[in-house]
């Protein structure tokens, strides 16, 4: 983000690359939540009322935002907004309270934690005197600054381009006519504007031609994948489910892991063994969440198709939320329009993380309540505890390779050395040794692993 000159600068270039601003601190900032009180649209494919979330869980949310860019919110507010006003968003009187606490409080920042349109965040930096940001703009902030790998630069770069180009006419004064051709004879040119709009096209061209190689790697990746067809299982969520905590649980990686909305962004793929020997893929993804912008989804579509591509989805939810119901349906609408049906059981499983942070009676009601006679039981967790982990690995190899069936094996005493292997990749019932110096083994096993066995045997008889 740090690298865009153009038309809306970075919250970050504004105090943190001056000399001494280390020593100034964080940003200060001024944090509003507009309420409005016209109820949001049913869902049009169902005609499902949308769950709407509390005033209180918008404000923390909005607050965490802010501080995931290491902004201090030095006043926050949630304002009922009856009317929107087309120039403004907020009435006037709010407006100019909000002006005079920007004033006395010195901050520099002012988040809108609603969609602006260019004409309302120009109306309300020439009010406020201060820098605004809608939540759009907020969130591409933050993904900028968690973007690590080239292709979520990329991504990030083209999401912030594509959000500056209607936004060019509040960053320019020197609007006039540029004169055409050469000396005083040529005629009108173009206007500043549209200059620094065919300029900033440019630019996303140019980027859309990057991430379209970033694309086409991703995909000579995934086919290496499927010429040796380990299941890939995606985990998806809103932003600080604990995604990347389960992530580590399963494989021993070291993905960052933070109380902190989106603190990963870029996504991290590991091949893991299950309890029973079936290797999988398990991917990482970024956080999902309310609002999310929609060209921000287009442009991690690339980073997203792990999860179109994903032949289980594991869709974790942060059950110790109030919020956690409107949290389920963004996440179901967001996988809706990448083409996943939350509601196949076969494909998608939900699992409810942070169990341990509700006392004995809630989790019993809610587990009670999550059982009907339409939905399997849901898989309580803490992945920070490991509390109902090996329950998980367990329902994974069972969706991915089938349920244990039991097999017979005869081991000969030039094949003992496979014994070890189908200690770590069955459960052994019964073991019988022979008189010749063989054992004959009775395990339970996945179907992949009886496979394998039998590819083992078979090298072993003809090596």
């Amino acid at each position: 983000m740090a690298r865009k000159k153009d038309a809306d600068r970075s919250v970050r270039e504004k105090p943190a690359y001056q000399p001494g601003a280390e020593a100034e601190g964080p940003t200060r900032a001024v944090v509003i939540v507009p309420v409005l009180t016209r109820q949001p649209r049913g869902d049009e494919d169902t005609n499902r009322p949308r769950l709407t979330r509390s005033a209180e869980a918008r404000h923390d949310e909005a607050v965490g935002l802010a501080q995931a860019i290491n902004l201090d919110p030095i006043h926050t507010a949630v304002v009922t907004v009856n009317d929107p006003r087309p120039a403004t968003l907020l009435g006037s009187g709010k407006v100019a309270e909000f002006a005079e606490i920007v004033k006395e409080g010195r901050a520099e920042l002012v988040i809108v934690d609603h969609p602006l349109t260019p004409v309302q965040q120009r109306n309300l930096e020439k009010e406020l005197n201060a820098k605004v940001l809608d939540r759009t703009g907020l969130i591409l902030e933050i993904f900028g600054e968690r973007a690590r790998t080239k292709e979520g630069t990329l991504q990030v770069d083209l999401a912030h381009l594509n959000y500056q180009k209607g936004r060019l006419v509040r960053s320019w004064t020197h609007l006039e006519r540029q004169r055409g051709g050469a000396g005083f004879l040529g005629g009108p040119g173009e206007t500043q504007i549209e200059s620094d709009r065919r300029v900033l096209q440019d630019k996303i061209n140019k980027l859309k031609h990057e991430l379209e190689t970033v694309r086409r790697t991703r995909d000579l990746h995934r086919a290496k994948r499927k010429k040796v067809p380990f299941p890939v299982v995606a985990i998806v969520g809103y932003t600080n489910a604990g995604k990347s905590t389960l992530f580590n649980r399963l494989t021993g990686a070291g993905v960052l892991a933070e109380d902190m909305l989106f603190a990963t962004l870029d996504p991290t793929l590991r091949r893991v063994r299950l309890p029973h020997g079936t290797p999988v893929i398990l991917s990482d993804t970024v956080g999902f969440i309310s609002d999310l912008p929609t060209h921000l989804i287009a442009a991690f579509r690339a980073t997203l198709e792990e999860v179109v591509e994903a032949d289980l989805v594991i869709h974790l939810r942060d059950i110790s939320d109030p919020d956690t119901a409107a949290q389920a349906e963004d996440v179901e609408r967001i996988l809706a329009d990448l083409g996943v049906d939350a509601g196949d059981g076969r494909r998608v499983i939900e699992v409810w993380n942070k169990i341990d942070r509700l006392d004995e009676g809630n989790r019993e009601r809610l587990l009670a309540d999550g059982i009907d006679g339409s939905k399997a039981p849901p898989i309580a967790i803490s992945a920070a505890t490991g509390e109902g982990i090996d329950v998980l690995k367990a329902i994974i190899e069972t969706r991915v390779s089938g349920e244990l069936e039991t097999q017979t094996v005869t081991l000969k005493p030039d094949q003992l050395g496979l014994v070890d292997w189908l200690y770590r990749n069955g459960d052994v019932v019964s073991r019988t040794d022979n008189e010749d110096g063989g054992i004959t083994v009775s395990l339970k096993a996945t179907r992949s692993a009886h496979e394998e066995i039998e590819t083992r045997l078979h090298r072993k008889n003809n090596g």
